[in-house]
């Protein structure tokens, strides 16, 4: 037999848990949760998945989606610390497209159609309005990116997670016809690079930003929570169309690293940062930090959310549907020869540079 420690210095100690609620965690707050969200998640149904919760897992089928023969391809990400510019500012309606977008984004890279998506929501005790309003944001992306919200995960952890905080995670699965992927291997000399305007800062560098921004300028805060931009709908018919070589979704790494992901060998990217109207959060916060510019070009998007590699030919026309689709698309490089890599080339008054200036990075 064990027995209970005494208590030290004649203290009383702390009655014991006897259920899993006294311990911290509401199983029946977790079930309220799944049967609000349950509506939100049928909303999101498309041909190859009836997307209702509550299994041990879903099922999704590629046949019924209308491919022969698919690869499919997997991605997961984050919204890294903009979610804490969520928490701090009680603003948790549009952090799920954020989510959303960081996943499909990297699935429209390689030429795939989102299929279905799954989250994974973690938080030290559970606040259903919170948690609701965030898969709320989540099932309006899925729907806008037309792929299913087939499940997910709720954690109550409590101990892990400061109060008020909670953690997010995306999954996110999509398909391409084999031999229709896109792979750089297209991409020639004299191929032209399209950028696709960006939404804002889109998820990457807000650990920078929160440091150098006052929380209590509303205004800013709209700017700086604006939500990641979706760009399936305008990009998936020209990439069955075979109009784009390439993808690069400008993520963590900003242009400098992220363009030579996608590049073949031999190809060099040729960049003019002057070709597109730099958006005014970007010189502010180049401002606030005194930020060089290849540094900037390193952390933020800078204006552009995708790269597109398109032939030199097709430059005007994939140019054309995009803006007929809604999105702001501009001209802004062009594809050499030479090491694998990027030359940004920015002009005086750009990003804060003085004189001419050029960024590198070899990949």
């Amino acid at each position: 037999m064990i027995d209970d420690p005494a208590p030290e210095n004649g203290s009383i100690a702390a009655p014991k848990p006897r259920s899993y609620a006294e311990a911290g965690v509401s199983i029946a707050a977790g079930n309220a949760l799944v049967r609000a969200i349950a509506p939100l998640a049928r909303a999101t149904r498309r041909p190859g998945a009836d997307a209702e919760l509550g299994g041990f897992g879903a099922f999704f089928d590629p046949k019924a989606a209308g491919y022969a023969d698919p690869l499919l391809v997997a991605a997961t990400d984050g919204v890294g610390t903009k979610l804490k510019l969520a928490i701090d500012t009680g603003r948790h309606d549009s952090i799920g497209q954020d989510l959303v977008a960081m996943c499909v984004n990297d699935l429209l890279v390689q030429g795939a159609e989102p299929l279905f998506f799954l989250d994974y929501f973690a938080c030290g005790r559970l606040d259903p309005e919170i948690a609701q309003s965030v898969v709320a944001g989540i099932a309006r992306a899925c729907t806008a990116a037309g792929c299913a919200l087939i499940g997910g995960e709720t954690a109550e952890m409590p101990g892990l997670y400061a109060p008020g905080d909670y953690d997010l995670a995306g999954f996110a699965v999509g398909a391409v016809e084999r031999g229709q992927q896109l792979t750089g291997d297209r991409i020639r000399p004299g191929d032209r690079i399209v950028g696709l305007l960006s939404s804002g800062a889109h998820s990457n560098g807000y650990s920078l930003i929160r440091r150098l921004v006052d929380l209590s300028d509303a205004g800013l805060v709209d700017r700086l929570l604006e939500p990641t931009r979706l760009y399936v709908k305008p990009l998936l018919p020209l990439i069955r169309a075979g109009d784009i070589h390439a993808l690069a979704h400008i993520t963590g790494g900003g242009l400098l690293e992220n363009v030579p992901r996608v590049l073949r060998q031999g190809a060099r990217a040729r960049i003019d940062a002057g070709s597109w109207a730099i958006p005014e959060l970007f010189a502010f916060l180049q401002r606030q930090g005194g930020i060089a510019p290849a540094e900037m070009l390193r952390t933020f998007n800078c204006g552009i959310g995708m790269v597109a590699i398109v032939a030199a030919d097709r430059a005007a026309s994939v140019i054309g549907a995009l803006e007929a689709a809604g999105e702001g698309a501009v001209l802004i490089g062009t594809i050499g020869e030479g090491r694998k890599g990027i030359e940004i080339s920015v002009p005086p008054g750009t990003l804060g540079a003085l004189a001419p200036e050029i960024a590198t990075h070899d990949g």
